[in-house]
C-alpha cells in the first residue's frame, strides 16, 4: 500500500528525443530459433523491432511498430484495476492502452460471459490480480500471463501451464534498481545511516557522541548468495569499493566472469559465511531457498558481519534471525524484503535497534516501473503473435 501510495503522484516521463515508447530488444540469441505459433487471428498484430539508441538508464531498447487499431480490436488484457492502492499506476495503464483493451477485474466480472472472450492476457502488477484456477477456467482464449518482476513465487507455474499459458517475467528491467538498493541497504547499515539520522533529528539531542561508530564498506569482504544478474551487479558495483568479493551460486560463473568483477567463488556456502563482512542474499523464492539462512547458517557468520537481504522474505528464517540479532551473534541486518509483508506491528524485529527493514522498494523507481510495464508489453505481445518469448518462465 505504500509503495501504491507513493507512486500514485508520479507523472509520466516525458521521452527524450528518438526514444522509444517500448523498452528493449531482449531476444538472446539462445532463444532466437524458439519460436510459439499460436492460432491465426482476425486481428493483425505483427509487430516489428528496431534498436534505437537512447535509452533510460543507458540499456539498449527496442519499440515494436504496431498497426494502429481502435480499441475494440485490440487483443484484450485483465488488470485487477487502474489507480487507488492496489491497481495499475496510471501512467503505466497508459502505456498498456497503446498495445491492449484493458479490462479491469471489476468490468470481467460484471460481464464475464463477453469479457471471456475478449481476454488473451493478463498483466499482474504488485502480484495482483491473483491467478486460480477459477480463473483460468474462465478465460478459454488466455494465452499468456506477463509478470510485472523478476519473481514468480506468487504464480503457482504448473497449473497455468496445464491450461496451455505461458509465464513471462521481467528480469533486465529489475537487476539494476535491486542491484542499487542491495548497495545502499549495505552503505545504510554499516554507516548506521538511520540511527543517525533519528540522532541528528531529534529534540532530545544535545551533543553528538564522538564513540557512535559505523564501520567500512571499502575493502571490506562481500559474500553474495545468488549470482544472477543482480547478483552480478552487486558484484560490478562493490569491486568500485575495493572489496573483496565472494560468491555462492549453483553454477560457478565463466572464468572471464569472475575476473572481470574480482569474483572469488565459493562451491560450499559456509565458506563464504565464515569469511564475509556482509553477506547479501539474492535469490529465487523456491522450496530449496524456503528458510536458506537460518540458525546454523547466522550461527557460521562472524559476529561482527551483517546480513543484507533483497530476494524474498522467506528465504530467511525469521525467528532464527531475531535471536541473533538479539544476542549480538551477528552485528546487523538490513532487509528489503521480509514475510509477510508488512510485518505484524508487535513484531520482535521491528523492536531492534541493529536493523534497517525497507517496504520492498528494490524496483520502486520511476525509471523501473516504466520499463517492467514495457518489457511485460513487449513479451505478452510476442507470444500473441507467435514470436520468440524474450523472457519466458518454466515450470520446473
Amino acid at each position: 500500500m505504500l509503495r501504491s501510495k507513493a507512486f500514485s503522484l508520479l507523472k509520466p516521463i516525458p521521452l527524450m528525443s528518438g526514444q522509444s515508447n517500448l523498452a528493449y530488444k531482449f531476444i538472446h540469441p539462445a532463444i532466437a530459433s524458439h519460436g510459439h505459433c499460436c492460432h491465426r487471428r482476425s486481428v493483425d498484430y505483427r509487430q516489428r523491432y528496431k534498436t534505437h539508441p537512447g535509452s533510460a538508464g543507458g540499456r539498449t531498447i527496442s519499440a515494436p511498430q504496431t498497426k494502429v487499431m481502435a480499441e475494440e480490436e485490440l487483443p484484450g488484457v485483465l488488470i485487477l484495476d487502474i489507480g487507488g492502492a492496489h491497481g495499475v499506476l496510471e501512467n503505466l495503464a497508459a502505456l498498456l492502452k497503446k498495445h491492449f483493451h484493458l479490462i479491469t477485474m471489476k468490468e470481467f466480472l460484471q460481464n464475464k460471459k463477453e469479457m471471456s472472450k475478449k481476454i488473451q492476457s493478463i498483466f499482474v502488477f504488485e502480484c495482483r490480480p491473483t491467478i486460480d484456477r477459477e480463473l483460468l477456467e474462465s478465460l478459454p482464449n488466455l494465452k499468456v500471463i506477463g509478470n510485472s518482476g523478476v519473481g514468480v513465487d506468487h504464480l503457482d507455474l504448473k497449473m497455468i501451464s496445464s491450461f496451455g499459458v505461458k509465464v513471462t517475467n521481467t528480469p533486465h528491467a529489475v537487476a539494476d534498481p535491486t542491484a542499487d538498493i542491495g548497495m545502499a541497504l549495505m552503505l545504510a547499515s554499516a554507516r548506521r545511516l538511520v540511527e543517525g539520522c533519528q540522532i541528528a533529528l531529534s529534540p532530545d539531542t544535545k551533543y553528538f557522541a564522538v564513540d557512535w561508530l559505523g564501520v567500512e564498506v571499502t575493502r571490506a569482504t562481500l559474500g553474495i548468495i545468488g549470482m544472477g544478474s543482480i547478483g552480478y551487479r552487486v558484484a560490478q558495483r562493490a569491486r568500485a569499493f575495493d572489496m573483496r568479493i565472494l560468491y555462492h551460486n549453483r553454477n560457478r560463473r565463466r572464468k572471464e566472469e569472475e575476473e572481470a568483477v574480482g569474483a572469488h567463488y565459493c562451491e560450499k556456502m559456509e565458506d563464504l559465511l565464515q569469511q564475509s563482512d556482509f553477506v547479501m542474499v539474492v535469490v529465487n523464492l523456491t522450496p530449496e531457498t524456503h528458510k536458506l539462512i537460518g540458525k546454523k547458517e547466522l550461527g557460521l557468520m562472524k559476529p561482527t558481519a551483517t546480513l543484507i537481504n533483497i530476494s524474498r522474505g522467506a528465504v530467511i528464517d525469521q525467528d532464527a534471525l531475531v535471536e541473533a540479532l538479539q544476542n549480538k551473534r551477528i552485528r546487523a541486518a538490513a532487509l528489503d524484503v521480509t514475510y509477510p509483508e508488512p510485518l505484524p506491528r508487535d513484531h520482535p524485529l521491528l523492536k531492534l535497534s541493529n536493523i534497517i527493514i525497507t517496504p520492498h522498494i528494490g524496483t520502486a523507481t520511476v525509471q523501473a516501473i516504466r520499463m517492467m510495464t514495457e518489457e511485460a508489453i513487449t513479451n505478452m505481445l510476442a507470444v500473441l503473435n507467435g514470436q520468440p518469448i524474450p523472457s519466458e518462465v518454466f515450470p520446473k
